[in-house]
C-alpha cells in the first residue's frame, strides 16, 4: 500500500469539494480549482476528510494511487492557504522592478527582461533584489519560479543570477596558474 496514498486529507472548514465521477471540483476562500484525475481512483469524501483508494495492486494503480492523493492534498491547500515561491536576485546592478502587472529585470543583459504572469499567478517584487510569486495552483507557481530563475540562472563560478530564496550554489574553483617550469 502507498504510504503517501494511505493518508487521508483534512478538509479545513470553509473549503467545498465536489465530486463528479472523475472530476474533482475544490471552492475556498482564495479561489476554485477543479481536475480530471484518474478514473480508476475511487476519491470518497467523508465528513472533512478525502481519501483515495485503489482498485487493484498493479504497477499503474500503485503508481497512480500517491499521485491522485497529492494533487488533491495540493489543490485543498492551495483554494485555502495559497502557494509562495521566493527568489532572489545575486549581482552588481542586477535587479527588478514591478510596471503594471509585469516585471521588468535588468540581468546585465543589452535590453532589459519584462515577465506576465502566468493565468492565476500573482507577481510582486519585494525589493530590488527579491520576486516573490503566489497563487492558487502549485503547478503553475513552481512553473512561474522556475521561467523567472531561467532568466539568468545562478553562474557556477561568481553565484550572480536569480535563484530561490534559500537555495546554495556551490561554486567551482575559477583557474589558477599552472607552476613555474
Amino acid at each position: 500500500m502507498s504510504r503517501v496514498g494511505r493518508m487521508p486529507i483534512t478538509v479545513p472548514q470553509g473549503v467545498v469539494v465536489n465530486i463528479e465521477g472523475s472530476r474533482v471540483t475544490v471552492t475556498g476562500p482564495k479561489g476554485e480549482l477543479s481536475r480530471s484525475l484518474s478514473p480508476d481512483m475511487l476519491i470518497a469524501l467523508n465528513d472533512s476528510s478525502l481519501t483515495v483508494s485503489r482498485p487493484s495492486d498493479n504497477r499503474e494503480h500503485r503508481s497512480l494511487h500517491g499521485l491522485t492523493r497529492s494533487l488533491l492534498a495540493n489543490m485543498v491547500t492551495g483554494v485555502f492557504s495559497g502557494f509562495e515561491k521566493n527568489l532572489e536576485i545575486v549581482g552588481v546592478g542586477y535587479r527588478v522592478e514591478k510596471v503594471e502587472d509585469n516585471l521588468v529585470f535588468r540581468m546585465g543583459f543589452s535590453h532589459t527582461v519584462e515577465v506576465s504572469p502566468l493565468p492565476g499567478v500573482a507577481l510582486s517584487a519585494e525589493a530590488a533584489n527579491r520576486v516573490k510569486v503566489s497563487g492558487i495552483d502549485k503547478e503553475v507557481v513552481g512553473q512561474m519560479a522556475a521561467e523567472i530563475r531561467a532568466i539568468r540562472p545562478p553562474d557556477a563560478y561568481k553565484g550572480k543570477g536569480i535563484r530561490y530564496a534559500g537555495e546554495r550554489v556551490r561554486l567551482k574553483p575559477g583557474k589558477s596558474k599552472q607552476a613555474a617550469k
